[in-house]
């Protein structure tokens, strides 16, 4: 077969009722802890010492002589006879095993009951110690995923309950009971786990005594009424456990004296609390699950002898024998070979092995209802999985995997043969349904039959059209050279009619063929191109058949419903590039939804959404030129237009990250500063002679490791940049495979319109759109460095109190850092542009402290030469970066406006006064201010320069000298700062 179904283990059901409120983790758990309790006596679990496991090794040595004895029954053989017999590979690698200190049983060995320390399970302690091979309980623990602190749980339980009475029997013991009756809140992580463990304890209990009991229940016992009400109650609350908690002392009541109940009412030496079916099964089965290696679940562990016969111990408590214990193997063993992917064949003769010995057992005349109605379940269940493939072998099959289907019929056989001998029930059901058959041989000649019928039903109807127009044009040239010339006597255009039924003929066929799904759209073109050509040739003779009648043969020409091949190509092709686009929008909405922004690798610093549309572009590209048809520009436009809708979503969405506007901070109002009062000069004057720094201002000590200023945030928006860049070099590459594709395209209908002949590329609108993207990303990125992420040294701290204290010294030094660790994060190509970006957020906020800096800022002409000494620093940081990235010239040229602004800090204030009185009356439009009027308050745009008179204001607010003081009281009326004073 050209297409084989997939085989995997999404199909795989439970024979099994479903148990509400538990999942398969929580049966595991308390399968382990009834496993555990079973075995507590034996060695390795709590007994007198442990069994140690010795598979394989390359290891030369006596090995006997360094084994430890093991009890008779118990321990592990080199060799596993289970294996053996089930035909099961053994796994020959070293056994599991972990280290240990002394001869004895490690802190975390099952070797005490004693209480144990998490901090000392499984550690690895210095040199020379010895490693050992680990023990039934943990090779247990390990394979049923066990915390140890879970164990460790356990262990504390089992000893506080077993104090004084060591010898008492698991199936006495009603474990969940103990466990919430031990087990405290403050054992736990936190409130949450102890609720949630408390819940699934009592939902264990529920399901054995209530839900699912062995022995039938009196709905009307007051214990009944009580137990649900207190399971009810537990579900938004933790119940309290306590000594003296009346709870937990009517939980105690209930449950004990519905576990100990007896069929006929008597005594009974056995609690019943998890042996009704199907909680006893689904507990079981978790165990039974636990043999196969977590590494490759397709291996049985080679201890599986051993861990079968400790499983053996639990069979009391869960009301298990061996006959349902074989049928619960079987289906273990076919459930593994199905949820690894029907990789592994053993698996699928184990189970067939396995289901020999539950063909004995149902012939046994002592069988329990409950276990022919599990056998019913668990074989209809098989019977069903073997007739799904083997009713359709032609579609699951092929010469690769035919020795799959030569074991499944035996299987399939052998279900059957139970179903119908041993389970009457489903015997009768079969004959009313009327698919009763009573050998092999017809079973598989109905096999034979039903997958022949299914194989026939799928056969390409396209196939059949393609050779039906073949010959339809070898009758129609029959009709033409041997009946025509014979029928032309008495019939005009006897060629003409024969054609014209015959395109008719084969029209309605292709009409239905074009009204079902067709498997693919290269198969429909295919066919309707076939189609196209066996209409021309009919055309061809209706047209030199009819030339000699009086209308020219039109009137036999209008009977031919033409195919209209090209539209419907047409319609066909728009039809999958919808489809197409579609699917694109689906996984786009996908992607948008999980994405983290985290980068896909180190080498491949952008995000994977990116990825994932890029490979989807370019697949639905390469599928589009595919196609068996010239594609027209008109197509190929409308397909790439759709392309382009995509990625400009996706581009909308990288940059969809906020303004710059949200870390820009808002202006402080306008003041003027008093500093040359008495009270300010005595302060600096005792600052100056403390030698006090401004504590935003102390730096870290050299080589102390420095706080890190480039917040996750900042970095996940390099790596939208990133992604930005990688979406164009891509779009680079998806515009030359269009390129080397052009040659399959045909001209538009409108020549005017063709893009080659604009000269553009079919991407150009993405192209440009991601350029866009990439200056707004990081334009938003930089604003957040330096406003957000390095405020707290910047704008916060930079010549707060005074110049002098206050230089920029650590800015740069943190603003290097930054930069580093930007280039680190940014791919080459986008470093210059982000590079530029904090350039320009660095100089505005520059310029807002100098401008906009708030009452804890003031300046003086005296102060000019280190500003602009400062501003050469930070330039010179910008200039030095990335070994020269950016150009000095560049670096000047962006710094012309901070420049000019610096430069009026030197100027005097009746200079400044001046310039600030002329260019406000000419903003204002008034001319010369005369006598009585009054300066125009100039507007904030933001847009600061030395010719702004908005920008001279503010110098002027922050000018600390008594002229800057008196002209703005005079003329604005400008509220003094409130730290000045």
């Amino acid at each position: 077969m050209a297409h084989l179904r997939s085989a995997a283990g999404n199909d795989v059901v439970s024979p099994f009722p479903k148990l509400q409120g538990l999942d398969r983790d929580d049966f595991r758990e308390a399968a382990y802890e009834v496993f555990f309790t079973a075995c507590r006596a034996s060695p390795g679990f709590g007994g007198r010492g442990p069994i140690h496991y010795h598979g394989y090794s390359d290891e030369g040595g006596d090995r006997a002589a360094s084994s430890p004895v093991k009890p008779p029954g118990v321990g592990m053989a080199v060799t596993s006879r289970v294996k053996r017999s089930l035909g099961l590979k053994i796994m020959r690698r070293p056994p599991p095993s972990r280290r240990s200190s002394s001869c004895g049983a490690s802190p975390s060995s099952p070797g005490g009951m004693g209480p144990v320390s998490p901090r000392l399970g499984f550690t690895v302690p210095h040199g020379g110690r010895l490693r050992r091979p680990m023990t039934s309980a943990e090779i247990m623990r390990h394979q049923m995923r066990v915390t140890e602190q879970s164990d460790n749980r356990l262990r504390k339980t089992l000893m506080r309950t077993l104090v004084g009475q060591m010898g008492r029997r698991a199936e006495t013991i009603i474990l969940p009971l103990e466990l919430l009756r031990h087990l405290k809140p403050s054992e736990f992580v936190d409130a949450h786990e102890y609720h949630f463990w408390q819940k699934r304890q009592l939902k264990i209990l529920e399901m054995g005594l209530l839900l699912y009991p062995s022995i039938p229940l009196d709905k009307s016992d007051k214990n009944v009424i009580k137990f649900r009400e207190i399971i009810h109650s537990s579900e938004t609350k933790v119940i309290d456990t306590g000594k003296n908690s009346e709870t937990m002392r009517a939980l105690c009541n209930c449950v004990v004296s519905l576990a100990w109940r007896s069929p006929d009412g008597g005594t009974t030496d056995v609690c019943h609390w998890a042996d009704g079916y199907p909680l006893n099964v689904e507990i079981y089965l978790a165990l039974l699950r636990s043999i196969f290696d977590i590494k490759d679940e397709t291996m049985v562990l080679d201890e599986v002898d051993e861990l079968l016969e400790l499983m053996k111990k639990t069979w009391s408590t869960l009301g298990i024998n061996r006959s349902i214990h074989n049928l619960c193997f079987t289906w273990v063993l076919l459930e593994q070979y199905l949820v690894t992917g029907e990789v592994e064949p053993d698996l699928l003769s184990a189970a067939h092995t396995m289901l020999s010995e539950v063909a004995n057992d149902a012939k046994k005349a002592d069988r329990e209802h409950i276990y022919v109605k599990m056998l019913a379940c668990v074989l209809a269940e098989m019977k069903k999985w073997c007739d799904k493939r083997l009713l359709d072998y032609h579609s699951w099959f092929d010469n690769g995997n035919i020795a799959l289907m030569e074991n499944i019929l035996p299987l399939g056989f052998l279900v059957s043969k139970i179903l119908e001998e041993d389970v009457p029930f489903y015997v009768a059901s079969s004959h009313q349904n009327g698919d009763f058959v009573d050998s092999d041989g017809n079973k598989v000649d109905l096999y034979i039959r039903s997958s022949s019928k299914n194989a026939f039903a799928k056969l390409k109807l396209s196939e059949v059209l393609i050779k039906l127009a073949r010959e339809t044009e070898e009758l129609a040239s029959r009709e033409k050279d041997i009946f025509s010339p014979a029928l032309s006597k008495w019939h005009p255009v006897a060629c003409g009619a024969s054609a014209v039924t015959l395109h008719s003929c084969y029209g309605a066929l292709l009409k239905r063929y074009l009204s079902r799904l067709s498997p693919t759209i290269n198969e429909t073109i295919l066919v309707l191109q076939r189609a196209w050509k066996l209409e021309k040739e009919l055309i061809q003779l209706v047209v030199e058949d009819s030339s000699e009648c009086e209308d020219g043969g039109k009137a036999i020409v209008r009977e031919m419903v033409l195919y209209n091949v090209d539209s419907v190509i047409i319609s066909i092709v728009k039809q999958w590039i919808h489809d197409r686009l579609q699917i694109g929008k689906e996984q786009l909405q996908r992607s948008k939804e999980t994405e983290t922004w985290n980068p896909k690798s180190e080498s491949e610093p952008h995000a994977s959404s990116a990825v994932g549309l890029m490979r989807f572009a370019r697949e639905a590209i390469e599928n589009f030129f595919d196609l068996p048809v010239e594609m027209s520009e008109d197509l190929v436009c409308e397909f790439t237009d759709g392309i382009e809708l995509l990625i400009g979503d996706y581009i909308r969405f990288v940059a969809s990250c906020g303004s710059k506007q949200n870390y820009i901070p808002t202006l402080p109002p306008l003041t003027r500063c008093s500093g040359d009062s008495k009270l300010f000069k005595l302060w600096k004057r005792a600052a100056c002679n403390a030698g006090v720094e401004y504590p935003s201002q102390i730096a870290p000590e050299e080589g102390s490791q420095d706080h890190p200023f480039t917040s996750r945030g900042t970095q996940r928006l390099y790596i939208r940049l990133n992604t930005l860049q990688f979406l164009l070099s891509q779009l680079h590459s998806l515009d030359k495979m269009l390129l080397s594709l052009s040659p399959k395209i045909s001209p538009p209908r409108n020549r005017s319109c063709s893009r080659k002949q604009l000269g553009s590329f079919y991407l150009d609108q993405s192209r440009s759109a991601v350029q866009t993207a990439c200056q707004y990303v990081a334009e938003v990125a930089a604003y957040r460095l330096i406003f957000l992420d390095s405020n707290s040294v910047f704008y916060g701290s930079l010549y707060v109190g005074d110049v002098t204290n206050a230089r920029i010294n650590l800015v740069l030094r943190i603003l290097k850092q930054n930069l580093t660790l930007m280039c680190a994060i940014l791919a080459d190509r986008v470093q210059i542009l982000a590079l530029k970006e904090v350039m320009r957020a660095s100089f505005e906020a520059f310029l807002m402290v100098l401008l906009a800096g708030g009452s804890s800022r003031m300046f003086s002409r005296l102060d000019h030469s280190m500003i602009e000494e400062d501003l050469e620093n930070l330039k010179r940081a910008f200039c030095t970066c990335g070994e020269g990235l950016i150009a000095e010239d560049e670096v000047a040229r962006l710094a012309e406006t901070v420049n000019g602004v610096t430069a009026l800090m030197g100027l005097p204030t009746e200079q400044l006064v001046e310039d600030f009185s002329i260019l406000a009356c000419e903003t204002s439009g008034i001319g010369v201010v005369g006598a009585g009027r009054k300066l125009p308050m100039p507007p904030t745009t933001g847009l600061w320069n030395r010719s702004d008179p908005n920008t001279i204001l503010r110098v002027l607010c922050h000018r600390n000298d008594r002229a800057a003081n008196n002209f703005l009281k005079r003329t604005f009326q400008l509220a003094k700062r409130g730290g000045s004073m």
